[in-house]
């Protein structure tokens, strides 16, 4: 389908990018949230992300998949953004998962908590490792997609990807023992 619309995009159809805007939005601006941890600036980059990717889609040369090459220039203009102002934070939206039952009101205020948890640790992890947990385990990226993505190593991915899922336990550990979660 993302091959239709380049195509009707680089035949002049300005409108035909906005399938492009709609299906990666979210994704972009997660992505985004994952490296500059603020959501206005994760904003800010996912809208200049759209804006060199449509500015640069002729040069799209196909080899990879028209989301691989999306997060490469959201990754790109988060690092811009964040060397321009010299700072390194995160939001996590977290889908809802199919239930096979009917969702109460304690069930989604669990979840909303456990949101919320997964949130103020993500804050509290580096920025590359935070971004690798969002890539591999909420995008559902490959390890070899990640690498495409981020220009990492397959080594250094694995490394990555087990020092954040130990940053992250450490992480909620300390936030339920805090006075703040209650106890």
């Amino acid at each position: 389908m993302d091959n239709l619309y380049i195509e009707k995009v680089l035949a002049g159809d300005r409108h035909a990018f906005r399938y492009f805007i709609h299906t990666y939005k979210d994704m972009a601006f997660s992505v985004a949230l994952s490296l500059v941890k603020q959501e206005h600036l994760a904003e800010e980059v996912a809208q200049e992300a759209f804006l060199q990717a449509y500015l640069s889609l002729a040069s799209f040369k196909r080899q990879a998949k028209f989301s691989t090459w999306l997060y490469r220039i959201v990754l790109r203009c988060g690092y811009k953004l964040l060397q321009k102002r010299g700072i390194l934070s995160v939001e996590l939206d977290l889908a809802a998962h199919d239930q096979g039952y009917e969702e109460t009101t304690f069930d989604k205020l669990l979840r909303d908590e456990q949101k919320q948890l997964v949130n103020e640790a993500l804050l509290h992890i580096p920025a590359n490792e935070s971004l690798a947990l969002r890539l591999f385990y909420l995008e559902e990226l490959s390890l070899q997609e990640l690498c495409e993505v981020t220009g990492w190593t397959n080594a250094h991915v694995k490394v990555i990807l087990f020092r954040a899922r130990k940053r992250m336990y450490q992480a909620l550990g300390k936030l339920m023992k805090s006075p703040y979660y209650g106890t």
